[in-house]
């Protein structure tokens, strides 16, 4: 038994997430019904599973530079340009993933003691990676609608504030933020000399609008988005950042010393995922959102969301955890709201699986919801 002094304070922050507990509750059910886990339910496209192999072939096994290699880093930033063609210094970073970005933007940025804006509901890893930044997470409450209000942001604004970040669409809501809201809160961040982060890695899954982000207002805002989601390759761990070129130079430094690169027959291989047509996979995913969303209409409050594979329903009866426990009772694995959130009304259900696990799911759950 090791003694408490050998831990760092920051460790005892943090707890296992509550979707892990769900993970370990999930090993005891049989054929249990898993509504709860983020990730595509499809496998990675075979041309790019090619392109890997042809990487791993060819001898693409070793360190690359820190910032990524040429060709990835050519086609990002030449998107980028595309992009925001009035964004003459924005560059790039290849990162070890979204939540690799999205640490090192706060490492970049926050001293400890800062405070850092984000919406309530707010994405697991978002307190985590804030603490261990040195920050302190300040929440703005973007119940029931889940639309962000650039006002409320407003209003949390102290002279310690150093950072906001969002996620658009969002995990767990699957809200996405109105452009009127991100073109407010672009110059809101600028005004108030506020670095704003915009946690885009569910870009590609925007159902009912464009996508949309805060950078399209302006040139500051640092961007991080990545290939997981929309290709299906979340075990990669490839991500990228986009944003002013010094603080992207410093992010690059931070890499430089943790995670040194990206990994290398995955960077060749992105290359390739960045010509694969996804547009067949997000309409899948609509039409899967629309069809959890017409199976519990009627049996349970929520907002139909605009993007990501996610619906954040209010319990019917009971908090958000006590719901959840009586539905791993039943089989089925969904993930309570207070794991996202300082409240403990609501949870999350993940669209990203076959139909018939959708099919299943709307049956136990439109029993439950009898019992109110």
């Amino acid at each position: 038994m090791i003694p408490d002094t050998w831990l760092a304070e920051r460790t005892k922050a943090i707890e296992l997430s509550g979707i892990r507990k769900v993970f370990e509750l999930g090993k005891s059910l049989k054929d249990p019904v898993n509504l709860s886990i983020g990730q595509p339910h499809f496998d990675v496209p075979e041309p790019i599973k090619a392109a890997v192999k042809a990487a791993l072939d060819a001898g693409h096994n070793g360190y690359t530079v820190t910032q990524g290699i040429a060709e990835l880093r050519d086609r990002l930033a030449a998107d980028a340009r595309a992009r925001f063609p009035g964004h003459p210094d924005r560059d790039v970073l290849v990162t070890s993933g979204t939540s690799g970005g999205l640490l090192l933007a706060l490492m970049a940025t926050v001293n400890p003691g800062d405070e850092v804006i984000t919406p309530d509901p707010y994405f697991v890893a978002y307190p985590h990676i804030i603490t261990l930044a040195g920050g302190r997470m300040v929440p703005v409450d973007a119940y029931p609608d889940f639309a962000l209000d650039p006002d409320r942001v407003a209003a949390a604004i102290t002279p310690r504030t150093k950072a906001i970040l969002l996620s658009t669409p969002s995990n767990p809501t699957g809200a996405v933020v109105r452009p009127d809201a991100l073109n407010a809160l672009a110059r809101l961040a600028r005004d108030r000399g506020v670095v704003l982060i915009s946690d885009e890695i569910y870009r590609a899954f925007h159902y009912d609008e464009p996508a949309d982000t805060p950078a399209a207002y302006d040139e500051n805002v640092v961007v991080v988005e990545g290939f997981g989601k929309a290709y299906g390759m979340t075990g990669w761990r490839l991500g990228w950042v986009h944003g002013p070129r010094r603080l992207l130079a410093e992010l690059a430094k931070l890499q430089q010393f943790t995670y040194v690169c990206a990994p290398a027959p995955f960077q060749h291989a992105a290359a390739t995922a960045l010509d694969h047509d996804v547009s067949g996979i997000v309409a899948g995913y609509r039409r899967k959102r629309d069809l959890l969303a017409g199976g519990l209409k009627g049996r349970y409050e929520f907002v139909t969301p605009g993007g990501a594979f996610y619906l954040f329903p209010k319990a019917p009866w009971g908090t958000g955890t006590e719901f959840v426990t009586e539905a791993i009772r039943n089989n089925l694995l969904v993930i309570p709201g207070s794991t996202f959130s300082r409240r403990d009304t609501h949870f999350r259900i993940s669209y990203a699986a076959a139909d018939e696990t959708l099919h299943r799911g709307i049956d136990i759950l439109n029993r439950l919801a009898d019992r109110a």
